[in-house]
């Protein structure tokens, strides 16, 4: 039969995993990022420039692309 474990002994920690404890320290998993607090004279430009911005995206017609057209002309010939 076997000895019974002494419940009260103290664990040993090796030697390497004390030197690279240091390494698995426990990261904070959420990040908070807050933007920074703009004036109203920022906050107004900042419309500005997104209304503008959506408004080219609305209206912008892309020019068709160039490639299928010289493709087309090539098997014209």
């Amino acid at each position: 039969m076997g000895k019974k474990k002494n419940k009260n002994r103290v664990k040993r920690i090796s030697a390497k995993k004390e030197r690279y404890a240091k390494f698995r320290k426990e990261k904070p998993t959420m990040m908070t990022m807050a933007p920074p607090d703009l004036t109203e004279e920022q906050i107004m430009e900042r419309r500005t420039d997104e209304q503008h911005i959506g408004e080219f995206w609305r209206n912008y017609r892309r020019p068709p692309q160039r490639f299928v057209s010289e493709r087309k002309a090539r098997s014209k010939r």
